[in-house]
């Protein structure tokens, strides 16, 4: 299971040696390709060499580039083929529609349920209100009860006169920590031969990511949680260390239906449940993540 997060902020030359990705600085800094799962070039003096991109697509590696604003603005995602690419193309097209909507249903559930948990954790009021819309989701969410509870559950977060819309370092943190999981879902969509493209709800023509859209629904309050406790109120844009911290959020714990695991492994088990939805499954086979803190996942030895 890959781990890794590599973060690099100064200027550097990435070169394949072998088995590993040689990081040169000062002096160069190794480490196995097999180990990580995202890369970070945050800094306009990085190059790299074919045989870098070569391997990302070889080790299933994400490989963000962040641009004038050191927020991610694209990612290069591994072509992984899978040996049934066409099948779950025809699945995912296939879906029929009310499957699909009730499964919309349940991330939004889970979804608004760890918004309440957020609140919970940081000591803020509004989690039983919540708790509520959460019970009121039906099939589709025909009731936009989603945007009902984000409407109230950021302006208790953060303050009444918060809205996302805002340039402040508090929405930089936040579009920073979900752009990372965004991509990180992406890959794993591919990597299990699910096209990202395509949605459960999410289905602009020019997204190639609705997918991924849907998955991360649950997994967004964990970035809320993390932005709320590390928010400098003076701060006017975040630092390289904030940065490498919501990257690291790959690592924390979330519980899951099979015992708590890192972030990495609870998206892999969320993808891996959404398949058996469109192999002729229901919304009843997702495992979806529940927010449970900020804790380390702890390799066990």
């Amino acid at each position: 299971m890959t781990w890794r997060s590599v973060v690099i902020s100064r200027p550097a030359k990435l070169r394949r040696e072998q088995f590993r990705l040689a990081i040169e600085q000062e002096q160069t800094a190794f480490v196995p390709f097999e180990d990580i799962a995202v890369i970070v070039l945050n800094h306009r003096e990085i190059t790299l060499t074919h045989p870098v991109l070569s391997a990302c697509g070889e080790y299933g590696i994400s490989l963000f580039a962040t641009g004038d604003t050191h927020h991610p603005s694209g990612v290069f995602l591994p072509f992984l083929p899978h040996s049934r690419a066409t099948r779950w193309l025809r699945l995912q097209l296939d879906l029929p529609r009310p499957v699909a909507k009730q499964s919309w249903a349940t991330f939004v559930r889970r979804k608004i349920a760890n918004q309440a948990a957020c609140l919970s954790l940081t000591g803020r009021e509004g989690a039983d209100r919540l708790e509520s819309y959460a019970r009121r989701v039906r099939s589709g969410d025909v009731g936009n009860l989603e945007g009902q509870a984000a409407a109230f559950y950021f302006t208790r977060l953060f303050g009444r006169d918060f809205h996302r819309e805002q340039a402040r370092y508090t929405n930089a943190a936040l579009d920073y920590g979900y752009a990372v999981l965004r991509g990180t879902i992406a890959r794993g969509l591919v990597a299990h031969g699910l096209m990202p493209s395509i949605g459960l709800f999410h289905a602009s023509e020019q997204n190639a990511f609705n997918l991924a859209d849907d998955v991360i629904e649950p997994f967004r309050p964990l970035v809320d949680l993390f932005v709320y406790r590390m928010a400098i109120p003076d701060a006017d844009e975040l630092r390289p260390q904030d940065k490498v911290a919501l990257v690291g959020l790959l690592n924390v714990d979330m519980g899951m239906p099979r015992g708590k695991m890192s972030v990495l492994s609870a998206i892999e088990h969320t993808i891996e449940s959404l398949a058996r939805v469109y192999d002729g499954g229901s919304e009843t086979l997702l495992e979806l993540p529940v927010l449970i803190g900020l804790e380390q996942h702890r390799l066990e030895c």
